[in-house]
C-alpha cells in the first residue's frame, strides 16, 4: 500500500524538476521526468483516499497537453514546409529544385492555428488538472493545492499574453510547497472516508 510520505517526496521532487524546464538542452527531459513523478504521486494519493478521479483527471490533463503540442507542431511545420516549397521537390538528372516561397498568408494562418490549438488544449488541460488538485486539496486539507491549481488555470488562460507564463511559474512554485505540505497521515475525515464508516456497536447480550 502506498504511503503519503512517498507521494510527498515524489510530487515535491517532480515539481522542482518542472521548474528546471528552462535549463538549456536538458530542461525538457527534466520536465518530462517531473510530470511522471507527479503522476505517480497523484496515483498514490488516489489509491490512499480511494478516489480514482484524482489520477484520472491528472492523466487527462497531461494527455491533452501532449496532444495539443503534437498537433500544433504538425500544423506549424506543415505550413512552414508549404511556404518554403518543400512539398514541391522535383528530381531530374540528380538535381533537386524547389518552388519559390509565395504563400506568406498560409504560413501566418498555419502558425496562428497551431498556437490556437496549443492554447485551447492547454486551457482544457488546466481545467482537468484543477479538478484533480482541487480534490487533493479538499481530501488532504492542504489548501495550497487549490491555490496552485487556480493560478495554473488563470495562467493557462492568459498565455496569450506574457503575464500568463509568469503565473504558471508561480503556480509551479506553489505546487512544490503543496506537495511538501502533505501530512504523513490522512486527516480524520479523509481517513474515515477511506476506511469506511465505523462498525455498528454489538447488541448487548442477555443472560437467562
Amino acid at each position: 500500500m502506498p504511503e503519503l510520505s512517498s507521494a510527498k517526496t515524489l510530487g515535491g521532487v517532480g515539481s522542482i524538476l518542472i521548474l528546471l524546464t528552462l535549463v538549456p538542452e536538458v530542461g525538457w527531459i527534466l520536465s518530462i521526468v517531473g510530470w511522471i513523478l507527479i503522476l505517480i504521486a497523484l496515483k498514490y494519493i488516489s489509491d490512499i483516499v480511494n478516489d480514482s478521479s484524482i489520477f484520472t483527471n491528472a492523466i487527462i490533463a497531461v494527455l491533452l497537453s501532449i496532444v495539443g503540442l503534437v498537433v500544433a507542431v504538425v500544423v506549424v511545420l506543415g505550413s512552414v514546409f508549404r511556404f518554403m516549397g518543400l512539398n514541391g521537390y522535383t528530381f531530374s538528372s540528380g538535381i533537386t529544385s524547389t518552388t519559390t516561397p509565395t504563400d506568406l498568408g498560409g504560413l501566418i494562418a498555419g502558425v496562428l492555428i497551431g498556437l490556437a490549438i496549443l492554447w485551447i488544449c492547454g486551457l482544457v488541460s488546466a481545467i482537468f488538472l484543477r479538478m484533480s488538485l482541487g480534490k487533493v486539496s479538499r481530501t488532504l486539507n492542504v489548501g495550497m493545492f487549490g491555490t496552485a491549481a487556480l493560478l495554473y488555470l488563470i495562467g493557462a488562460a492568459l498565455t496569450i499574453i506574457l503575464v500568463g507564463f509568469l503565473l504558471l511559474f508561480v503556480a509551479e512554485i506553489l505546487l512544490v510547497v503543496a506537495f511538501f505540505s502533505i501530512p504523513d497521515r490522512l486527516p480524520s475525515m479523509a481517513q474515515q472516508q477511506y476506511m469506511g464508516p465505523p462498525a455498528p456497536p454489538m447488541p448487548p447480550t442477555t443472560t437467562s
